[in-house]
């Protein structure tokens, strides 16, 4: 299986708003690193970096003007005078009269743009999360070219960023881009699931009023469970996407014998839609000792996930999404892949 990854990840690493104080993100750029030593002791296959793709290809799935913003955040800051990493201190909530509007100052357009204080924006940000969506993107068109499978190693993650926000340490949402590249490039139908431990919210955001695009989460809980406002059973997809979203959350705990039950519904789902290509949204912290999640996955459950995904027999581009157990992320992951290879 091919790997695409940008060393251009190391440009940013962020801090965030965590139980009351500032510190370093949990989503730091050694993940990467560790998943990327993975891939290579585990002969999984090439590693390849990104083609450059223009911003463009980005507004296919988030909107020009958030795009537009992304790109030139750092420097309408740093215009101000601050050197530290921007966080907004404001946001348009439900009763604000102008909640869409787009405000002129820095600071007000941080607020629009973001769910939460997990997703600061520093000198390197932009050209980190840009070649984060080209590595998903490069799959994206190795996928349409005709490959079985290939593995985007995004670093920072995706699945987060809706059409006009960011948040949860994403930024650009590289699933949704690559879905999105697929279906420009031919296909009529494709599938995403998301199998991260959080509720793909951004990506459940941008295809929720369409039936091209499957989107499936299994993940935790929202009543208890980041990002708590999106991730219901009841959310079914709305308009023309009306029944084309379908979320599987899973209460603290959960062990695999329960996970597979999701997994499976996930997948009967999937095989209805008959997409001509599976994106997954790769995220595995559902790890035991996750930090900062609570369901009960084993290092062996992931090859299981794989080799469940292979059987589906579809076109599978991977896309690497959380995880923050640093220690075992790699191996994790990379069990997936090898058990879609066949190699577990």
């Amino acid at each position: 299986m091919l790997t695409i990854y940008s060393s251009d990840h190391h440009l940013h690493h962020g801090v965030e708003l965590k139980d009351g104080v500032i510190s370093d993100s949990f989503e730091a750029p050694q993940r990467a690193e560790t998943v990327l030593a993975r891939v290579k002791a585990s002969g999984l296959g090439d590693v390849i970096s990104p083609r450059s793709f223009d911003r463009s290809c980005y507004a296919e799935a988030h909107s020009r003007r958030y795009v537009d913003f992304l790109a030139g955040a750092w420097d309408e800051w740093s215009a101000t005078g601050r050197t530290c990493q921007a966080l907004p201190l404001v946001w348009p909530v439900r009763s604000m009269p102008s909640n869409a509007s787009l405000p002129e100052f820095i600071d007000g357009k941080l607020g629009l743009f973001s769910m939460d204080a997990g997703a600061p924006i520093n000198a390197g940000t932009w050209a980190a999360v840009s070649s984060s969506a080209n590595s998903a993107l490069t799959g994206a068109e190795v996928i349409a070219s005709g490959a079985r499978s290939a593995f985007a190693l995004c670093r920072p993650p995706g699945h987060h960023a809706g059409r006009e926000y960011m948040g949860g340490y994403c930024y650009l949402n590289n699933a949704a881009i690559a879905a999105q590249h697929v279906i420009r490039s031919g296909a009529k139908r494709v599938a995403v699931l998301d199998v991260d431990f959080h509720h793909g919210n951004g990506t459940q955001d941008i295809f929720y009023d369409r039936s091209d695009v499957l989107f499936v989460s299994i993940h935790g809980e929202p009543s208890v469970s980041y990002p708590y406002f999106s991730g219901y059973a009841d959310e079914r997809g709305i308009g023309y996407g009306a029944g084309f979203n379908l979320n599987l959350p899973l209460p603290k705990g959960t062990l695999w014998s329960t996970y597979d039950e999701a997994l499976g519904q996930a997948c009967s789902a999937i095989r209805k839609h008959a997409p001509d290509v599976l994106v997954v949204s790769l995220g595995v912290d559902t790890f035991e000792h996750d930090p900062i999640s609570h369901f009960r996955l084993r290092t062996q459950d992931y090859s299981r996930i794989g080799e469940t995904l292979q059987r589906l027999n579809i076109r599978t581009l991977f896309v690497m999404e959380g995880g923050y157990m640093v220690d075992e992320i790699g191996i994790n992951a990379v069990n997936v892949l090898l058990g879609f290879d066949g190699r577990a």
